[in-house]
């Protein structure tokens, strides 16, 4: 419906003058905020403020006010609700483990066959490295005041 319709005019321009008057509301309370020295939250005051007054200046307040009282956009809300409604309920079942029972035979079938037969050859290939051999007996126990190995790693490094 075009808004020549004067129930429809009457919507817009109400809706329209409280978006204006809660900015002229909060302008206020940011201006008394800004004279207790509290500049920050005045500014942040004024910028909330301001946003009802951009919407109305946009149109945004027009369309919504057309949307609100529109049995037809309700209608839609609705359609898209239970749209929702039915994608979270599908989704909630395939994580279950719905579906198909071809589709959970070949999940099945693909668990069995993630492991490869050849898993414990390294992945790499063959190293070039030759093999640690394993000492037959235990390292003798160092004194604790020893710093051998500590001044060696410092020759290294020129230190």
């Amino acid at each position: 419906m075009p808004l020549t319709d004067p129930a429809r005019r009457e919507d817009r321009m109400i809706a329209e003058t409280v978006c204006s008057a809660v900015a002229v509301a909060g302008l206020g309370i940011a201006a008394v905020t800004a004279y207790r020295k509290r500049f920050l939250a005045a500014a942040r005051l004024a910028a909330y403020s301001l946003v009802p007054l951009g919407l109305v200046m946009t149109g945004a307040v027009e369309w919504a006010a057309e949307t609100a009282f529109s049995p037809t956009a309700w209608a839609g809300f609705g359609v898209l609700g239970a749209a929702w409604l039915l994608f979270l309920t599908t989704r909630a079942v395939e994580r279950r483990g719905g579906g198909t029972r071809k589709e959970r035979r070949a999940a099945r079938a693909a668990k069995r066959d993630a492991v490869a037969p050849a898993a414990s050859a390294p992945s790499l290939g063959p190293s070039n490295r030759p093999a640690a051999r394993p000492t037959a007996e235990p390292r003798a126990a160092q004194p604790k005041d020893d710093f051998s190995d500590i001044e060696a790693i410092l020759k290294k490094h020129g230190i």
